[in-house]
């Protein structure tokens, strides 16, 4: 039995006159003690359907089950047995640390000291701030008081949305280290981000866009799957580059990829035709070379596929 399995689910919202379908017949599974990422950037549709797996939203069409429960039939019982990390913090501004977690715990009928152990190595980071209130509290450690409120009753299914947007990159690395040690416990995590780069640190990932899934798999897999070769480019007029890799024929897509723009090259492309081309449009600086790809530019060449 799968942890969650999600079959052509559908969800639709009203807007004025308008039907927007928010989130269009998606469908995964996620196994039992895995970590499972939804990579998407805003309005892809990740809170719509962390909202319908938490029963805190009806579908539209299709079906899911959460540790074998019916997300309509059974929401009673889910409601006991997943932990929910919503993107914005929801906790109680006025409860210092220590009365909101034991607030959550005595909401599930549980004491903080029952569950102690899971929740340990998270906690004695913000114990020494433990009778300040929630609100003053900065990012990265409302981020792990969030966290323990999410974990003190020992679900079965954990589902963070986009758990570490707004936080530093060193809470960053902290949340997802603390991630792979819940894992270690057997506890199934769904997590969605909007950060491409921590795609690498799931099990498995769906790439998400515009309300649908564009490919499920390993990071790894998917990398494999991207057949083109890329090349960084970089020079001077970085804006104008951008304009003149778009025209040149044996470039598929271009886009902008930090420092340096990406060009995904059609096959047999030649570089030194692609260099002399650059150099007649007045690019004489041009700094150009392979790399391999990321997930970001899966998403890219998925997108752009999705498009012809």
């Amino acid at each position: 039995m799968s942890a969650v399995a999600v079959h052509n689910l559908v969800k639709r919202y009203k807007s004025g006159k308008d039907i927007i379908e928010a989130v269009q017949g998606v469908s995964f599974d996620v196994a039992k003690g895995e970590l499972f990422g939804i990579i998407g950037p805003d309005g892809a549709g990740k809170t719509s359907i962390f909202r319908m797996l938490t029963t805190l939203l009806l579908p539209d069409g299709g079906d899911a089950t959460v540790d074998g429960s019916d997300i309509i039939k059974d929401y009673k019982t889910i409601r006991q047995k997943v932990g929910y990390m919503p993107g914005r913090f929801s906790l109680y501004q006025d409860l210092t640390v220590e009365e909101n977690l034991n607030f959550f715990a005595t909401i599930f009928k549980t004491t903080v000291e029952a569950n102690y152990d899971l929740i340990k190595d998270i906690y004695v980071q913000i114990e020494p701030f433990k009778t300040r209130r929630a609100g003053k509290l900065s990012g990265g450690m409302k981020q792990k008081l969030a966290l323990c409120c999410a974990l003190i009753h020992k679900p079965v299914v954990l589902f963070l949305d986009e758990p570490t947007t707004g936080v530093d990159a060193v809470s960053r690395k902290e949340f997802w280290d603390m991630l792979r040690n819940l894992k270690q416990q057997g506890i199934s995590i769904l997590v969605s981000t909007p950060y491409m780069d921590e795609a690498s640190l799931c099990d498995r990932v769906a790439l998400m866009q515009k309300g649908k899934i564009m490919t499920t798999g390993t990071p790894q897999q998917i990398i494999q799957d991207f057949k083109q070769p890329i090349l960084a480019v970089r020079a001077q007029n970085m804006y104008g580059l951008l304009q003149e890799l778009s025209k040149a024929q044996q470039i598929a897509d271009a886009y902008s990829f930090g420092e340096y723009h990406h060009a995904i090259m059609r096959n047999g492309y030649n570089a030194k035709e692609l260099q002399q081309y650059l150099t007649r449009k007045g690019y004489i600086d041009t700094d150009m070379h392979p790399v391999t790809p990321t997930i970001e530019d899966c998403f890219m060449q998925l997108m752009q596929h999705k498009h012809d």
